[in-house]
């Protein structure tokens, strides 16, 4: 079931980058961070396919993912876990494709926009709120 993405959860991830895990069908688990991260809208996350070897194999045998942004100086965090689809054509992948061949490290073309339809979301932060689901 998909949830919505409170607004400050959306303004908190603004800036940030998440950690994205996957797990093989077999259930060999990797993680990786994404420093194209971002929320799409109300309902969907959606990063860059750049050099995510294991992220990729991973995603096409089981699609489920959990996504994690923290912040450091406020002890601020959020667990994001929900179902990935990868896109290789279309407004989508050519938005995500616009955005990484504008960037000033000179990246090579994504090869898939991965979008990620939030079904759950945690409060990692720290103190007792820790794990609680909020949506």
């Amino acid at each position: 079931m998909t949830v919505k993405i409170p607004q400050e959860i959306q303004a908190f991830m603004q800036g940030k980058q998440g950690w994205v895990a996957t797990a093989s069908k077999a259930g060999m688990p990797n993680i990786a961070i994404k420093g194209s991260l971002r929320v799409l809208d109300d309902e969907h996350l959606v990063f860059a396919d750049l050099f995510s070897l294991k992220t990729r194999k991973n995603l096409e045998e089981n699609p489920q993912v959990a996504v994690m942004v923290f912040d450091g100086e406020s002890r601020t965090g959020y667990s994001l876990k929900g179902r990935a689809e990868m896109i290789a054509q279309g407004p989508l992948y050519d938005q995500i494709a616009e955005a990484i061949r504008q960037h000033p490290a000179h990246l090579p073309p994504p090869k898939y926009a991965v979008r990620i339809t939030v079904e759950a979301i945690y409060n990692q932060s720290l103190g007792p709120e820790a794990g609680k689901q909020i949506a």
